[in-house]
């Protein structure tokens, strides 16, 4: 579900505001990169399933009855769930026996509860609880309401996923998550290594990520995650927040293009056409609802929950 139209709206004030400050160059060149075959992109498509059945209600990912988002990954074992729709992200953990791995999903923005857009306009920058990422460094800073947004449900996730890690035999666990779920991913990639065993393996994929953090926050990201964000042809929000308020994209970035390819994206915030920066050089140019996919040919948030 495409963030609603007051996040969209004040957004767009926003821009306005701060219109006089320059963006980043819409100038930029199409580029040549490496796109994936068709058997690289369904690699991602059981995490896309997983990713959309976050928009589920607990009672429904904790039974695994949520249609056809369930359906597609049969043998999923769910282990704990939680959240409330609002000031609290839906979200589940359980295990995979089939790609042997943990899996953590988080909620994205839903468009019909507006107090958890409001994390989402929260701009100012914070540095992380030192209790819940301890020794990171101190010039790593991230969005204020994300971050409370991340700290509502850290502790039951990691207790979950220990849970899962102690009875299967498994040292994997993938994150993934849409919208503001994608931004919940991103940090929970960067929480739970810091409490794991360094023998657990953390990968992360991301649907239509919105910047987290600052250029430290990304560096840090690059050295420390394994990260793969899928933006969708002309989504407006990953250009937010604006590069120009201090906020960077890690690298990492996959772009399914206009054709449907998708597309590997080199580096930090490619300005590439190819790439979400140079085809949404200013966030007017966006089109909402590419938010919602498909990617894959699935819709975020549509199923029989």
């Amino acid at each position: 579900m495409f963030l609603s139209g007051l996040l969209a709206s004040s957004l767009f004030s926003t821009w306005l505001t701060l219109s006089a400050h320059s963006l980043p160059s819409s100038s930029a060149k199409r580029q040549t990169f490496p796109t994936l075959t068709q058997s690289q992109i369904s690699v991602f498509r059981p995490f896309t399933l997983f990713a959309s059945a976050a928009y589920c209600n607990p009672s429904v990912t904790r039974t695994w009855t949520c249609g056809a988002n369930c359906d597609a990954n049969p043998g999923f074992q769910p282990i704990a769930s939680g959240g409330n729709d609002g000031t609290i992200q839906f979200w589940y953990v359980g295990f995979d026996p089939t790609l042997n791995t943990v899996i953590v999903a988080h909620q994205g923005t839903d468009s019909k509860n507006l107090i958890a857009d409001w994390s989402d306009l929260d701009f100012p920058m914070e540095h992380l609880d030192e209790t819940l990422f301890p020794g990171l460094p101190s010039s790593i800073q991230v969005h204020t309401g994300f971050a409370d947004a991340h700290a509502r449900t850290a502790t039951q996730i990691l207790s979950a996923v220990q849970t899962v890690l102690s009875q299967h035999n498994t040292q994997q666990v993938v994150i993934t998550g849409h919208s503001l779920g994608a931004v919940l991913s991103l940090l929970d990639a960067v929480y739970l290594p810091l409490h794991l065993p360094s023998t657990v393996s953390i990968r992360t994929v991301g649907y239509g990520l919105p910047r987290v953090g600052n250029k430290d926050f990304a560096n840090y990201v690059d050295a420390h995650v394994s990260l793969t964000h899928i933006t969708n042809k002309h989504d407006p929000f990953p250009v937010l927040p604006f590069q120009f308020l201090g906020f960077r994209h890690p690298s990492g970035e996959v772009h399914i293009d206009q054709n449907n390819n998708w597309v590997q994206c080199p580096g930090q915030e490619n300005g590439s056409t190819e790439c979400i920066d140079g085809a949404v050089p200013e966030f007017y140019d966006g089109t909402a609802e590419d938010h919602e996919g498909p990617y894959d040919g699935i819709i975020m948030g549509l199923g029989e929950c």
